[in-house]
């Protein structure tokens, strides 16, 4: 993620037990004293957050494309004063089982109950399967990735420095916890997609590199990076590798990035899912401008409003990178922005920092210099640049199906 899972709109109420389990019905009580917090905590940001709305609401776009605010809490706000249930004790009333339904939240990512509450249609546009699950409502739980050591969570450690950074915070999900369950580590994060209506989505990989340095500093050759590149194309080892039949693992890696958009234009489309459709993920030949102009315009369909709000949201992201320290100092390998519009609000995000890795003491980078190694340049900026170029000069009445035999 990239990784990102979504939820849609809530279903109707779920049905609980006759009698509520009096374990629940405390976790419940807690869950509700945490929403009344969320909630005076909201009211302080709302003030706070008045002159970004007003800014991001220009006169083109209008209150159609207003950006998102509704997730200052993890669940929709309850009044403060809860009405005395009219319902007899053998029925929990309507305000129980909503706040049972989310105090499950504590107890389990995808339960039973927590599903059956919430739409069925969640899907996972990208990444590792499994690696994502709905939580509560407007929450996801993402797992630590495999090969993390038990003390060190890079994403976890990007997410809170990022949060606390006030150029950065609004240009990523909501982070709100770490968190053990079965044995497993994950992160609790804003689901981005909750609240929007059957949008159009883009995953978008940013970056000439989408690999750490340490992955590729082996210099064995492997005959089995060898058979894969065989398969995917036949003719690109050199005389010498066929010889050898074994390439290097930066070999590889150079080989897989230069086979997307992402070595030529720093980024590349890693999925889409427009209304009413299944997934689109089969990218990867997707490489030529044309072709990225031609997805980007089939995603945008005829929404010109929609255009001139995903570019100027994603010029705001390049101008908060640019001032942001921990951008100066860290690398942002494998990092994507999500993209999302429905017919009443747009949105993009910075997701996904798994590969995050501060520098060494003393270097900065620019994100925009070519890549050598030990430089520790990814790209990021130099992508950006180019697809905010790439949305804005999309002809939309080219809105084709993407070539992607090549």
């Amino acid at each position: 993620m990239s990784e990102t899972g979504v939820a849609a709109r809530s279903a109707e109420p779920v049905s609980l037990p006759a009698e509520l389990p009096v374990r629940l019905y405390l976790r419940a009580l807690r869950q509700y004293q945490k929403l009344i917090d969320l909630k005076r905590f909201a009211s302080k940001e709302k003030v706070a957050s008045g002159k970004d709305e007003e800014r991001w609401r220009s006169k083109d776009e209008g209150a159609l494309f207003k950006r998102w605010r509704r997730s200052t809490s993890t669940v929709e706000p309850v009044p403060a004063t809860v009405p005395a249930p009219t319902t007899t004790s053998s029925q929990p009333s309507d305000l129980l089982k909503f706040l049972a339904i989310n105090a499950l939240e504590l107890s389990a990512p995808a339960s039973d109950a927590l599903l059956k509450s919430r739409s069925s249609e969640w899907f996972q546009l990208s990444g590792h399967p499994g690696s994502l699950a709905p939580a509560g409502p407007g929450t996801v739980w993402k797992r630590r990735s495999a090969g993390d050591h038990p003390s060190h969570n890079p994403e976890r450690d990007a997410y809170e420095a990022l949060a606390a950074c006030p150029h950065m915070r609004n240009a990523i999900p909501r982070y709100y916890r770490e968190l053990e369950y079965a044995g497993e580590h994950f992160i609790e994060l804003q689901d981005l997609l909750h609240g929007f209506r059957d949008p159009h989505v883009m995953d978008i990989k940013m970056g000439t590199r989408t690999f750490l340095e340490d992955e590729v500093s082996n210099a064995r050759a492997r005959t089995d990076l060898y058979e894969k590149m065989v398969r995917l194309d036949p003719n690109a080892p050199t005389e010498a590798e066929h010889a050898a039949r074994a390439v290097t693992k930066l070999r590889y890696m150079q080989f897989r990035e230069e086979q997307s958009s992402s070595a030529e234009q720093g980024f590349r489309i890693e999925a889409v899912k427009l209304p009413g459709q299944p997934p689109l993920t089969d990218l990867q030949k997707v490489r030529e401008p044309r072709q990225l102009a031609a997805t980007i315009a089939r995603f945008l369909g005829h929404d010109e409003r929609a255009r001139r709000a995903i570019a100027a949201r994603l010029r705001e992201i390049r101008s908060l990178f640019e001032k942001s320290d921990f951008f100066r100092n860290h690398e942002i390998v494998g990092s994507s922005i999500f993209i999302i519009y429905d017919d009443e609000r747009v949105g993009a995000w910075l997701i996904d920092f798994a590969k995050t890795r501060q520098l060494p003491d003393g270097m900065q980078v620019t994100h925009r210099t070519p890549w050598d190694q030990g430089n520790h340049e990814e790209g990021f900026l130099y992508g950006l640049d180019r697809l905010i170029e790439t949305i804005e000069t999309a002809k939309l009445s080219d809105a084709t199906e993407p070539d992607v035999s090549r």
